[in-house]
């Protein structure tokens, strides 16, 4: 499930991230789980988390020694940001991987 469309137009790795913790709302991603999840180099990712978190739409836990992302509950679409069909531009960046 991606993020809500309002977030979509942050830089690449920056959605992927959003989308990979959006997938795992409820219990959150080390770096390295986003790293298997995201195509993007460790800093890469670093730096997404980085203005993810300085923009209040990441929340990092510390917990057992490790630390873990979150999603901010504002980018989880609702049941009904998920009935609405794309546009057909979306549906195009989507297929070409934009």
């Amino acid at each position: 499930m991606p993020a809500k469309r309002e977030y979509r137009d942050r830089p690449g790795t920056e959605v992927a991230v959003l989308d990979a913790l959006v997938e795992r709302a409820n219990g959150g991603m080390t770096v390295f789980e986003l790293r298997a999840s995201v195509d993007a180099d460790i800093d890469g990712i670093e730096d997404a988390l980085g203005s993810l978190t300085s923009d209040g739409l990441v929340h990092a836990e510390e917990s057992d020694g490790r630390t873990k992302f979150t999603v901010d509950d504002r980018v989880v679409p609702s049941p009904e940001d998920e009935s609405h069909e794309d546009s057909i531009f979306d549906a195009i960046k989507r297929r070409i991987g934009l």
